[in-house]
């Protein structure tokens, strides 16, 4: 019987334990490879097997917690029962989802007691590195790893070379603001690198330009009347999806009209009333024909917009005098009608983004008659493009006019969640020999303009890989890195590999030995963010800001730490033996805020940083608004916080902009990107050329959303390469967090034109037909990116794809991460040479959104195929 069957039997998720198994059950699923037996202790081995027929699903304990397998954040409850974690759903204290959940958190069961988890800490035997060298692993005890450890960082430090230590950061919680956010300064490094801009940040570009957020919106969908999703699936991926599968019912029920942008039929698409297929790089002039509609229609919102003074109209091709109008909350409109919008009509959109001239104006009116209670909700595929940051502004651009910021309905900021800092680590923290960050941010090949201007660039997080092969601006020697894979998770996946070869010295946390700790020195593993450790994040949807903790929900399961809290503890006892106290100082200055008292072990380090952070929401002599709680014990119990509702019109007239007033001409921007040019010694057109964009005869141009050429690798030998390749995202990725999960494969259906227990590529059938490819070939996709510059995969004829375009799932592509996302039968079968599916990031070239210093992951590349 398959999953599903059993599932319909109603046995349903609890039976995650059976099909975890380590004997035959490859084969019962069709996997095509049986792992072998693992032997475990008695009492894990109890664990790991069992009737779950046997179990009473009316005993044990519902605990609270939370996930932080994607960014929607979400609050949870686990049943335990007899110490075993059997069920997951959301938490229905949440204002945000109550107690809807989304299909992928059902695979932290199957995670939590995969018995391909890192069980205790390795060392590397094997010093060469290499994909075709194995480590070869020994165990070793906690303390020789940290002792290890501390000796390599000693060792800088007393060549005063500190600022040659990073710690990579991928998935997190908020106490990623001890190891993250501290530790580097207090060893006197200035290289926290992040994930984010392998994530978002050309999204925040939009935003922070018109409206002063650097951040993401939410989205009243509750009480909207329209709702636009624009490169963004947000039923699938995104930063809201237990939400959006609680909320997205109502809004059929209220009537709401929901048109999907995208040029794949998403599991949003399927749902919505319309999908237009964009054309990949096509977004930026569609959202700006929308706006020369909503204009010359007359639609705008008087309200938050304005007026003309004595009367007058926006008529196509004839530019407004500024003095005629007179705007209220917003700064610029006419400057971007004269500049830009006079001329960008519907017909000339049609053939850049592929939308008909009637749709757009269609879309365009029914948006703006439904507002303010309406949203244009902007994902990354619209934007994280080389050219996507004006993209980025348009899409933006149009609640703005129609005024649907901070309105019931609409878009807005969040309320935010009541929190303390940790102490302050200025005192402890040494002076730095060298500043610059290993990610070349701030320089004229990669300015990442973010939020703080040239004072404080953006991360980029893929360019490590260059600057670690070029040594430019030095030579990291100790890394260490958790809960990522950034040479399997990052275009252009060969730079990564070379680079992490020739690193001296790499220690890597997770919870399985992946591609990335492959080249490692030491693994330390890592607890289960869900239900081995305390954990604390906060996420804003409709209107409400919740904050969540999870505590200790099991026991964890093997003999793992983890690395944001007990790590940092164990490293600082040794560093501390070894003459560096530092970091065992600043430790200590965290107290308790009940008792006082410092922390005397890593688990009581852990509980109390929680405390701490969290004592304005339990404690009940803390003045806040939201939810209340009659102390800690109280608050761990409900394991949720939720705000008040965020009031409307809440920003009007005090946006965080130069003006205070929502900008269609950021002068902001301008400010930076001047004050960028004049240190680097340049002009701004020569700033622009640099970040490979078009630069317009009149600069003022730029600094409106306008529309830019679409700059595709591969387009200029499209005879070669004729398909536009689109990343998109399964249903069912929990980030990196899925690919040793039966349910990833077994499932893979959930996903719209794709087949269970394949990595399936969509073709339109037109496309199809034409390059000889029937539904089931396997097929090879291949760019001009170079090694490896191609993935093999099953090709499904969809036509829920648009023709000359080709969609492939990120997140198979495996040779490590485990013995089922490999494929095979043994880790001593790992190889690199054979993975299951294709890695998309082996197709699309290491190129970026510079301006933001966004990976490119949409209008990525262009593509041929195959049959193989």
């Amino acid at each position: 019987m398959s999953l599903k069957e059993i599932m319909q039997r109603g046995i349903k998720r609890r039976t995650f334990l059976t099909v975890t198994g380590v004997t035959g059950i490859a084969a019962f699923f069709g996997l095509g490879c049986e792992p072998e037996e693992v032997d475990e202790p008695e009492e894990v081995d109890e664990l790991l097997h069992y009737d779950p027929a046997e179990l009473d699903y009316d005993e044990g304990e519902w605990k609270p917690t939370g996930c932080s397998g994607c960014t929607s954040w979400c609050a949870k409850v686990a049943q335990v029962i007899d110490g075993r974690v059997v069920r997951v759903q959301g938490n229905p204290e949440s204002k945000l989802h109550g107690e809807s959940s989304c299909p992928r958190v059902h695979l932290t069961l199957q995670q939590v007691y995969d018995p391909d988890r890192l069980k205790q800490p390795m060392r590397r035997t094997n010093p060469n590195k290499g994909l075709d060298e194995d480590p070869q692993w020994e165990p070793i005890s906690w303390d020789e790893a940290m002792d290890e450890l501390a000796d390599k960082i000693m060792d800088l430090i007393e060549r005063d070379e500190a600022h040659k230590f990073a710690l990579f950061r991928g998935r997190y919680t908020s106490l990623n603001s001890i190891n993250y956010g501290t530790l580097p300064s207090l060893l006197g490094s200035p290289n926290n690198i992040s994930h984010s801009s392998i994530c978002a940040e050309a999204e925040k570009w939009g935003p922070y330009y018109t409206e002063g957020m650097w951040g993401y919106r939410d989205h009243d969908l509750d009480n909207t009347k329209y709702a636009i999703f624009w490169g963004v699936d947000p039923l699938s991926t995104n930063r809201m999806v237990s939400s959006m599968l609680d909320v997205w019912p109502k809004m059929m029920e209220n009537g709401a009209k929901v048109v999907v942008i995208d040029p794949r039929y998403s599991a949003s698409a399927s749902k919505a009333h319309e999908w237009l297929p964009v054309k990949s790089g096509g977004d930026g002039a569609m959202a700006l024909a929308m706006a020369h509609v909503i204009l010359k229609e007359g639609l705008w919102c008087r309200e938050f917009v304005g007026d003309f003074v004595n009367g007058g109209e926006f008529v196509p091709g004839e530019e407004v005098n500024e003095d005629d109008f007179e705007e209220t909350e917003t700064k610029g409109v006419v400057k971007w009608w004269n500049l830009e919008l006079k001329d960008r009509t519907p017909e000339w959109a049609e053939d850049i983004c592929g939308i008909s001239a009637e749709d757009i104006e269609r879309i365009a009116i029914e948006f703006a008659e439904a507002a303010p209670q309406a949203t244009c909700w902007m994902g990354g595929g619209a934007v994280m493009q080389i050219r996507g940051a004006p993209n980025s502004m348009a899409v933006t651009a149009l609640n703005g006019l129609v005024g649907a910021v901070d309105r019931e309905g609409a878009t807005s900021d969040g309320m935010g969640a009541p929190t303390n800092s940790f102490p302050s680590a200025d005192d402890f923290s040494r002076d730095m020999v060298d500043d610059r960050k290993i990610d070349q941010r701030g320089t004229l090949q990669m300015p990442a303009i973010a939020d703080g201007g040239i004072s404080s660039p953006g991360v980029v997080t893929n360019n490590v890989a260059r600057a670690l092969n070029d040594e430019d601006p030095y030579m990291l020697e100790v890394v260490w890195s958790y809960w990522n894979n950034w040479n399997y998770s990052g275009p252009g996946t060969d730079r990564w590999n070379e680079a992490l070869a020739k690193l001296d010295f790499l220690v890597h946390s997770g919870t399985h030995e992946n591609e990335m700790a492959w080249f490692a020195d030491l693994l330390l593993p890592s607890t289960h963010h869900m239900f081995e450790q305390y954990s604390i994040l906060s996420q804003k949807a409709r209107r409400y800001t919740h904050l969540w903790m999870g505590s200790r929900v099991i026991d964890p399961v093997f003999d793992v730490k983890n690395p944001e809290t007990e790590m940092v503890y164990m490293l600082a006892e040794k560093l501390e033996e070894k003459g560096f106290s530092n970091v065992m100082d600043w430790i200590q200055t965290f107290e308790d805020p009940e008792t006082g008292d410092t922390p005397g072990d890593p688990i009581e380090f852990e509980e109390i940083a929680c405390k701490i952070m969290t004592q304005p929401i339990w404690d009940p002599d803390e003045e806040t608004d939201g939810d209340q709680f009659n102390g800690w014990e109280d608050f761990k119990e409900v394991g949720v916080y939720n705000s008040d509702k965020y009031p409307e019109r809440h920003r009007w007239g005090n946006f965080d902009t130069e003006s205070g007033k929502y900008e269609f001409y950021p002068e902001r921007m301008k400010k930076y990107f001047e004050e960028f040019a004049e240190e680097k010694g340049i002009s701004v057109e020569e700033l622009l050329e640099a970040c490979d964009y078009q630069v317009p005869d009149d600069l003022d141009k730029f600094y409106v959303p306008h529309y830019q050429e679409p700059l595709i690798p591969g387009q200029d030998q499209e005879d070669e390469y004729p398909l536009t390749f689109i990343d998109s995202k399964s249903r069912l990725n929990r980030e990196g967090r899925a690919p040793n999960c039966y349910w990833y494969y077994e499932l893979n259906d959930v996903n719209p034109g794709m087949k269970p227990d394949e990595d399936s590529a969509l073709i339109n059938p037109d496309d199809a037909a034409e390059y000889g490819i029937e539904d089931g070939d396997e097929i090879r996709i291949i760019s001009p990116t170079g090694e490896p510059g191609e993935a093999v995969c099953t090709a499904r004829v969809f036509p829920g794809v648009r023709p000359g375009e080709i969609v492939k799932a990120f997140g198979q592509g495996h040779w490590s991460h485990g013995r089922v996302a490999a494929g095979v039968n043994s880790r001593d079968d790992y190889d690199r040479n054979n993975p299951r599916g294709g890695n998309n990031n082996d197709i699309i070239p290491a190129v970026y959104e510079k301006l933001s210093g966004s990976t490119v992951f949409y209008a990525g590349t262009k593509v041929r195929i195959e049959k193989i």
